[in-house]
C-alpha cells in the first residue's frame, strides 16, 4: 500500500471514531434539536468520503470489502445538497454503516500507534 493510502485510511478511521463518539449516548431525536451534532456528523462523513476519494485506484481494487463508491457518493450528496440532508439517513449511516467500516478498514492496513 502506498504511504498516501495508509494516511487516507487513517483519516477515514479517525473521522469514523469521532462520529461514533459524537453519537455515544445520543438518540436519533437529538439530531432534531442539536445543530452542532448534525454539523459534526456531516463533517465527519465528508472527511471519510474525501479520504476515500483520494485513495489510489490500486488500493481500492485490492480492498473490495470497503464500499468505496457508496462512501464517496454519500460525501458528494452532503456537499452538494447541504440544504436537504435527511437526518434519518444521516443517523442510520453513522450508527449502522460506520461501525462495520471501522472494522473493515482496520483489517486492510496496520493501525496507527
Amino acid at each position: 500500500m502506498l504511504s498516501e493510502d495508509s494516511i487516507r485510511l487513517n483519516h477515514m478511521r479517525d473521522a469514523t471514531r469521532e462520529a461514533l463518539a459524537f453519537v455515544a449516548g445520543k438518540t436519533r431525536d437529538d439530531l432534531d434539536i442539536d445543530r452542532q451534532l448534525v454539523l459534526a456528523l456531516v463533517k465527519s462523513i465528508e472527511i471519510i468520503g474525501e479520504a476515500a476519494a483520494k485513495t489510489s485506484r490500486g488500493f481500492k481494487t485490492t480492498s473490495t470489502d470497503i464500499p468505496w463508491r457508496d462512501i464517496t457518493a454519500m460525501r458528494n450528496r452532503l456537499i452538494h445538497a447541504y440544504f436537504d440532508i435527511d437526518l434519518d439517513i444521516l443517523w442510520q449511516t453513522v450508527t449502522t454503516e460506520l461501525p462495520p467500516l471501522l472494522d473493515r478498514s482496520g483489517s486492510v492496513a496496520p493501525r496507527r500507534g
